[in-house]
C-alpha cells in the first residue's frame, strides 16, 4: 500500500510516529509524509529549517513533504493555537501539490486534533480511506492540561472535535477507555479501535553502564523522564519527597526531561531545601533513555487528578514497561489498573503525596529479588501487551479492513 501519513510532528522532532513510519516502510508499504517544519519543544525551528527551507526531503526512504507554520514558541495558549491553525491552513496548500495517489491516509493525532481536517481534505483529494489516532480526547484534555477554561472556547473545541470525528470511518484510539467518551460525542462505537502505543525496540532491559552509573547518587533512585509540565502534577512528586526526607536521606529523585514548569519546580525544591535529593540530569534523545532507565531502582510515572487523564494511557508507561524495571505511579485509573494487574510496581493515587511517600518507602523496603521480579513482570506484560513487531502488524490489518 502506499500511506500517506499526516503528522505535525516528524523527524527531527521526537514522536512515535517517526518509528512507526519506519516499521511500517520494514513491512513493505510505500511511506509519504505530510508534517510541519519541525520547532518542538522549544518553539523555535531546528536549524537548516524555515519558510522555503526543505519544503520536501527524503529520510531513510520515505518521502517528507513540510508545510510551513507558525512556531509555538513558548506554549503559551493563544501562540499554541496559532501554531495548531497555521499547519492546517499552509498543509492545505501543501497537499495541493502533492502529485501522488494513496491507497490510505492516516491521520496522527496526539495534540492537536485540529490536524484531522488534513485528513478530511486529502481523503477527497486523493480518494483515499482515511484513519485518525487519537491520542487526547479534547476538548477535556486541553482543559485539563492546557488551562483552558473558557466555557464558550470550549464549546467551539467539542463542535469542531465532532466535526473531525463525524467525516471518519475507522478510528483509533490509543486507550480502550476513550471508547465511550468519542460514543457521547456522536461517534457509532463500531467506528472505534483499540490501537495503543508501543514502545520502540531501543527500549529494552540493559546492563548499566558504569559511566552513567556513576552519575547516580548513592541510596535509592526513582528516576522520572519526560515532560515536566502542569498536567504531569510535579509538585506532588516535590511534597512526596519533602515527607520521605524526614523519615530517610536515602531516597533520591532522578529527573530526565524538560519542560514549562521545570523553572517553578527548581525553586520550589530550593525554597524546601530538597536539593540534595533531585538531580535534573537534561533531556537525551529515545534511544538513550534505555541507559539510564537501568541505572535507577523505580521508574515513576504521575498526572494530575482528572476524569480524563483516568482513562489515558500515558505513552512513557509502554517505554517503562520495555525496560524491564519496576514502575511507581502517582496516577489514576487505566495506567494504574496496567501497573497492579501486571505486578510491575506499586501505584498512589494522583495528588496525593502523603500516599506517594507511603508508597516509594514501602517499594523501599523490598528486597533486591522481589524488585527484579517486579521489573521482569513488567518486560513480560509489555512482550504480551505492547510489543513493536505485533502492533505493527495489528495496525496493517486494521488498514486492510
Amino acid at each position: 500500500m502506499r500511506i500517506l501519513v499526516i503528522s505535525q510532528y516528524f523527524y527531527p522532532e521526537n514522536f512515535r510516529i517517526n518509528d512507526l513510519c519506519h516499521g511500517l516502510k520494514e513491512n513493505g508499504h510505500e511511506i509519504i509524509v505530510l508534517t510541519g517544519m519541525p520547532n518542538y519543544p522549544k518553539g523555535k525551528f531546528f536549524k537548516g529549517y524555515g519558510f522555503l527551507k526543505k519544503g520536501f526531503e527524503s529520510i531513510n526512504g520515505i518521502g517528507v513533504y513540510r508545510s510551513f507554520l507558525i512556531p509555538r514558541g513558548k506554549g503559551s495558549g493563544i501562540r499554541l493555537f496559532i501554531n495548531y491553525f497555521s499547519f492546517v491552513f499552509f498543509g492545505f496548500f501543501k497537499l495541493l501539490s502533492i502529485r501522488r495517489k494513496f491507497d490510505r491516509v492516516f491521520v496522527y493525532a496526539p495534540s492537536p486534533i485540529t490536524v484531522g481536517y488534513l485528513g478530511i481534505i486529502a481523503s477527497f483529494l486523493f480518494r483515499a480511506k482515511p484513519f485518525l489516532w487519537v491520542h487526547d480526547l479534547w476538548p477535556e484534555s486541553v482543559k485539563d492540561a492546557g488551562g483552558i477554561n473558557n466555557k464558550i472556547v470550549l464549546k467551539l473545541i467539542n463542535l469542531m472535535t465532532k466535526s473531525i470525528y463525524f467525516f471518519y470511518d475507522n478510528i483509533l484510539v490509543q486507550s480502550p477507555r476513550f471508547k465511550d467518551y468519542i460514543v457521547k460525542q456522536g461517534v457509532k462505537r463500531d467506528k472505534i479501535i483499540y490501537y495503543p502505543y508501543y514502545a520502540e525496540n531501543f527500549y529494552n532491559i540493559v546492563e548499566p553502564k558504569p559511566k552513567i552509573k556513576k552519575i547516580f547518587p548513592k541510596g535509592l533512585n526513582i528516576l522520572f523522564a519526560g515532560n515536566i509540565g502542569v498536567a504531569q502534577s510535579f509538585d506532588t512528586i516535590v511534597n512526596a519527597a519533602s515527607i520521605i526526607k524526614k523519615k530517610t536521606d536515602k531516597i533520591n529523585f532522578i529527573i530526565l526531561g524538560d519542560g514549562r514548569d521545570k523553572d517553578r519546580i527548581l525553586r520550589k525544591i530550593s525554597e524546601m531545601s530538597l536539593n540534595n535529593h533531585f538531580y535534573f540530569l537534561g533531556s537525551f534523545p529515545p534511544e538513550k533513555m534505555s541507559d539510564y532507565f537501568a541505572c535507577a531502582d523505580a521508574l515513576l510515572v504521575s498526572l494530575k487528578k482528572s476524569k480524563i487523564f483516568e482513562l489515558t494511557i500515558p505513552g512513557k508507561l509502554q517505554s517503562y514497561l520495555a525496560s524491564g524495571k519496576p514502575i511507581i505511579g502517582s496516577i489514576d485509573g487505566i495506567c494504574s489498573d496496567i501497573i497492579i494487574k501486571s505486578k510491575s510496581g506499586y501505584s498512589s493515587p494522583s495528588e496525593n503525596s502523603e500516599m506517594l511517600a507511603k508508597t516509594i518507602i514501602r517499594f523501599s523496603n523490598l528486597t533486591k529479588k522481589e524488585k527484579l521480579e517486579m521489573g521482569n513482570n513488567a518486560r513480560k506484560y509489555f512482550q504480551k501487551e505492547f510489543e513493536r513487531k505485533k502492533l505493527l502488524l495489528k495496525l496493517i490489518d486494521i488498514f486492510k479492513s
